[in-house]
């Protein structure tokens, strides 16, 4: 998945969070949404202007941007 397709950052949308791409929904929401228990077929009843693409895309960005996280020893 290319999530680049679909997910989007502009400093004057949602103050530069990531978007699904022509929306105001952040990759934030999907995953707050998702961590609450909200299964993806209840996201599409709730966001009718996201397809199940955009969901594995904000998943597959936040994939991404864990894998370039750098940890610290403490």
């Amino acid at each position: 998945m290319n999530y680049k397709e679909r997910i989007t950052a502009s400093p004057s949308v949602m103050l530069g969070k990531p978007t699904i791409k022509g929306t105001r929904i952040t990759v934030e929401l999907i995953l707050k949404k998702m961590s609450e228990g909200m299964e993806i077929k209840e996201l599409l009843e709730a966001y009718p202007n996201i397809t199940q693409e955009d969901i594995f895309a904000a998943l597959a960005y936040c994939a991404e941007v864990m894998s370039q996280e750098e940890l610290l020893a403490s």
